[in-house]
């Protein structure tokens, strides 16, 4: 080691979609713009990724891989680096023009931008091209397949919640909007559409994360759709598993097509505490960048979230199309509340759905409880 030499540490989370393409990124910037600087990245569980506060990483990482509900508890505590006045407005501006959906924006919280939208990504739905030619486009379509042991659905707690604010969403309530979280007969309503498919999918699925849905599509045969989960490019392209999934908008409960689907994916953040700011901000930039979003950051296994990979034909022509197919649900999603005290919200919130889901809960109990619990944190 050289008396020049730098290292800055990074924590991502653990999929060959997070932890790859930041590690090949890094290896090339270090290459072509700085030969003495080493970005080293640690990953931990998709689990961990949502649950574990910021807070706790910032004095150990320089970079790090967030996700957007965090910001509201992390804007006013010194613990992250702004991405404003750093000599990059014209980047910021450009970036905020080539978003999909509310990517980027997701990441400003107090006229101050946290993160750099590095991923996006939204619930999506799924399908087995080799045994469903003809994807459900209505819930009730759903329902049928669910009827015909076709379907799962991945509804571990936070998923389930995911899936909630979608339904309503796409009814035309997003929750939040309020401080009341949501009319309780509106998310009666939802948490019946929601039953009349979670009562016929396999009972693994509500200990399934996306993850688990995506392997158990590729894996397996027996079912052969999925109506929300968060899109993965990696299963659409050739020969990462041993069955290609392929993904389609969601299904629609009203007239108004696929919209609502709650927008999540992921930005990188840098800490306050980093030593080298100024090589940090110049990396983020740079993976942020359509450049290396539709070339390198693809080619290592990211999903991308600059619009111009979306649209790009090379990108889309090795993911069977995953971008395009799937772009009007990502320009229409849905940005779900972000305050301060949102997570602890968000944790309980889940586990209501879920029990309802499971039957141990009626639908009015759990709609209200869920408005209680959202009225007593809200901002």
């Amino acid at each position: 080691m050289t008396e020049t030499q730098i290292t800055l540490k990074g924590m991502t989370w653990d999929h060959a979609r997070g932890f790859d393409p930041m590690v090949v990124t890094s290896e090339v910037f270090c290459d072509e713009r700085y030969p003495d600087l080493r970005i080293v990245w640690e990953k931990r569980s998709l689990q961990a990724f949502a649950d574990r506060p910021i807070e706790h990483m910032a004095n150990e990482y320089d970079l790090m891989v967030i996700d957007h509900p965090h910001v509201g508890d992390i804007a006013s505590s010194g613990i992250l680096a702004s991405f404003d006045d750093q000599g990059f407005e014209k980047e910021l501006e450009l970036l905020s023009l080539q978003s999909t959906g509310v990517s980027h924006p997701s990441y400003n919280f107090g006229g101050r931008q946290w993160a750099l939208a590095i991923d996006a990504a939204t619930p999506v739905s799924a399908f087995r091209p080799d045994t469903l030619q003809d994807t459900p486009r209505t819930w009730d379509d759903v329902v049928a397949l669910a009827q015909d042991k076709q379907v799962v659905w991945p509804l571990i707690p936070i998923n389930a919640l995911m899936s909630y604010f979608n339904v309503l969403s796409n009814l035309g309530h997003d929750f939040g909007q309020s401080e009341i979280g949501v009319d309780d007969a509106i998310g009666v309503h939802a948490l019946e559409q929601m039953k009349r498919v979670s009562d016929h999918v396999p009972p693994a699925c509500f200990f399934m994360d996306p993850i688990a849905a995506y392997e158990w599509l590729a894996c397996r045969s027996a079912h052969s759709y999925c109506p929300y989960l968060y899109g993965y490019t990696n299963y659409s392209r050739e020969g990462f598993r041993p069955h290609k999934v392929r993904v389609a908008n969601i299904p629609t409960h009203a007239d108004n097509g696929p919209v609502g689907s709650p927008i999540g994916g992921t930005g990188i953040a840098i800490s306050k505490q980093c030593q080298h700011k100024d090589i940090a901000f110049e990396y983020a930039f740079w993976i942020a960048s359509a450049e290396c979003q539709k070339g390198l950051f693809f080619d290592a296994g990211g999903q991308p979230a600059n619009v111009e990979a979306w649209v790009d034909q090379r990108c889309n022509a090795l993911s069977a199309d995953f971008f395009s197919e799937t772009l009007p649900t990502l320009e229409q999603s849905y940005l779900r509340p972000r305050h301060h005290g949102y997570m602890a919200f968000q944790d309980a919130a889940g586990d209501i759905v879920r029990n309802c889901l499971l039957g141990d809960l009626s639908e009015k109990q759990a709609a209200s409880d869920i408005n209680a619990l959202y009225q007593r944190g809200a901002r």
